[in-house]
């Protein structure tokens, strides 16, 4: 394993899930995480879990080989030019913030940094995200050491970058829309009869077997929709109603907003 310190900075939502994975992981040891933000209260509790913490961004960035950046997209360029009398062409940087491309960072840091934008899901904190990872040009030689942390935080695919923002939606936006989705079934299951507890239970294992057989099977969704849509038969039923209701539709107008809302930002 390519024994490499790594430095977050900015440990709230995103940062602090991507740390909670590496330790879950076991990719490297808390010693050799470094970690800056804001809140003292976050990290203090990083702190008692062996990361090393500060509230200098440089310090974090000085201290680390590979450098991620986790911030608000609006404080991304002043972040950027914090550390940059710290990166050089040893260290890895790797931007999770959403909106600001490769050519943006290669010119703030430089075209010898290898820079890489990244889009995880907040399930990374569980190892079990969808990482969608865009490479410079000279980036190249450390793209399997980036692609090999990311996959022990769940599963990692290359895109081109014209697609973060896709991505952004799919995937980080789309675990906002499946929990929606989670939420809404639970609130019927209690109205047909279920405490909230066990109306949660079933849901949630209910959602993730109906992943597991799309995933492991690759098998289109409506192939196993199909396996229990009987002529007349309650799933047919329930499913034309939702259609009715504008179920599909409404879904795939949500990502189209959430989709113009960044592409309008970026203009």
């Amino acid at each position: 394993m390519d024994n490499r310190k790594i430095g977050i900075i900015g440990a709230g939502n995103m940062g602090g899930a991507i740390i909670k994975g590496l330790l879950k992981s076991g990719f490297l040891p808390a010693s050799d995480i470094y970690a800056s933000d804001r809140k003292v209260s976050v990290l203090d509790d990083l702190g008692q879990q062996g990361v090393n913490v500060s509230g200098n961004n440089q310090v974090v960035a000085n201290s680390a080989d590979v450098v991620i950046v986790a911030v608000k997209p609006y404080h991304c360029v002043s972040v950027i030019q914090e550390i940059k009398p710290v990166l050089n062409k040893d260290k890895i940087l790797i931007s999770i913030v959403a909106g600001v491309g490769i050519e943006q960072l290669e010119q703030e840091v430089g075209n010898e940094i290898p820079v890489f934008r990244a889009m995880p899901n907040t399930a990374i904190s569980l190892q079990e995200s969808l990482t969608c990872v865009s490479v410079s040009g000279n980036a190249q030689p450390e793209k399997d050491y980036v692609f090999e942390m990311f996959d022990k935080l769940g599963k990692t695919i290359l895109i081109q970058e014209e697609l973060m923002a896709a991505a952004t939606v799919l995937s980080s936006c789309g675990i906002a829309f499946a929990l929606r989705y989670i939420r809404a079934a639970m609130q019927g299951g209690i109205e047909i009869g279920f405490g909230a507890e066990m109306a949660q239970f079933i849901t949630a294992q209910t959602v993730k077997g109906a992943t597991e057989l799309v995933q492991q099977t690759g098998h289109h969704p409506e192939r196993e929709i199909d396996k229990v849509t009987t002529p007349r038969g309650v799933t047919i039923t329930g499913i034309n109603e939702m259609e009715h209701k504008g179920f599909s539709s409404s879904l795939i107008q949500g990502l189209l907003a959430s989709y113009k809302k960044i592409d309008n930002s970026l203009q």
